[in-house]
């Protein structure tokens, strides 16, 4: 039986559906938006959250209102089937992913409301405990860039791990103290993202500098190009991927059979797609790790439960979100201890 022949067959009852507005200032050029999707039936409430990153887009699904043909009778499969048939969005958003996004917070939603009436918990269905759950934290060093954020990090906590984006603008001194820190898990050079604002491009002789620099670091997302991929071919075994992931297709067609790769929740869109994933992974002895989309809400600890349930012992960009912001004391350390709620998909 897959993993998703476990959850499919549930039944759920939809009344109606509301949305919910949340929006953080994170800096002075990023205000992230999200809306936390709730639906209702039978007197309980199913959450999922929608972290499509323009902002605007989240403005245009609250003046839409709950408008979307969701109320009646399904199973988890079948409701999937519908939502795969519907126009998510008024128009054609300006990034594809952003369907999978918003097709991820329905169905996020409907899988817990499932469960809270069916009395179970995700874990219970799945035939899975929560392990305590490993987690990096996830920054960019700035420019020009610095380490003097990372320092203070590990000034309050000696063990925290991370995943770095990196930049033309490393230069070998830098590289040379990120390694003396030995808290760099994953580098993530964004050479596969199309049309964002964290577009970068491939670059040789950064990717030399930091494989060999880092010589235990995974190597996410690099470009290909004629002058990077002979580079990348000695350190194929470190090279993970992310943006271009959706799907079980989606790493059968990458140019080396991968040790590892980053799978976030919502870029599959779908439950079935991210189990099927799962379950393509566990046979073909492909590590897995988890990643986050900037979620403010109830997203976050969904995917905490996913990676606690299917890959806790990784190098999970999950960490709580306070770790996006300044350095503080006080927050929990890793491995982090996940508490589902005793039933549904979510976290305590």
């Amino acid at each position: 039986m897959s993993t998703y022949d476990t959850v499919r067959d549930l039944p759920l009852e939809i009344e109606g559906y509301e949305l919910e507005g949340l929006a953080l200032q994170a800096r002075p050029d990023f205000l992230r938006k999200t809306t936390v999707v709730r639906l209702q039936g039978r007197g309980e409430e199913g959450i999922g959250e929608d972290v499509t990153y323009a902002a605007d887009e989240h403005d245009r699904l609250r003046a839409r209102g709950a408008d979307l043909p969701l109320a009646g009778s399904w199973t988890l499969g079948s409701l999937s089937e519908h939502l795969g048939e519907l126009e998510l969005f008024d128009v054609e958003p300006e990034q594809h992913a952003y369907l999978d996004y918003r097709r991820w917070a329905f169905e996020s939603a409907a899988l817990d409301l499932a469960l809270r009436q069916a009395g179970r918990s995700l874990g219970e269905v799945l035939g899975r405990e929560p392990q305590p759950l490993e987690f990096v934290v996830s920054m960019g060093l700035g420019s020009p860039p610095s380490t003097e954020r990372l320092d203070a990090w590990l000034a309050l906590y000696p063990g925290l791990r991370f995943k770095l984006d990196a930049t033309a603008e490393w230069d070998d001194a830098l590289v040379a103290h990120l390694a003396a820190t030995g808290a760099v898990d994953s580098v993530d050079f964004k050479g596969q993202y199309r049309g964002t604002v964290v577009d970068t491009p491939p670059d040789a002789a950064l990717y030399r500098r930091v494989a060999e620099g880092l010589p235990d670091a995974w190597l996410e997302d690099p470009g290909l190009t004629e002058e990077t991929i002979p580079i990348l071919e000695e350190h194929a075994d470190r090279v993970t991927w992310d943006a271009i992931i959706h799907s079980v297709d989606d790493i059968v067609s990458l140019p080396w059979p991968p040790r590892m790769v980053n799978v976030k929740p919502s870029r599959f869109g779908s439950i079935e797609r991210l189990f099927a994933t799962y379950d393509y992974c566990a046979a073909e002895g492909i590590g897995v790790y988890g990643g986050g989309q900037w979620e403010l809400g109830p997203g976050r600890g969904q995917i905490q439960l996913l990676a606690s349930l299917f890959h806790p012992a990784a190098p999970n960009d999950v960490a709580p979100r306070e770790f996006n912001l300044a350095p503080q004391p006080g927050l929990p350390p890793s491995p982090l201890t996940v508490t589902p709620r005793a039933t549904g998909f979510l976290t305590t």
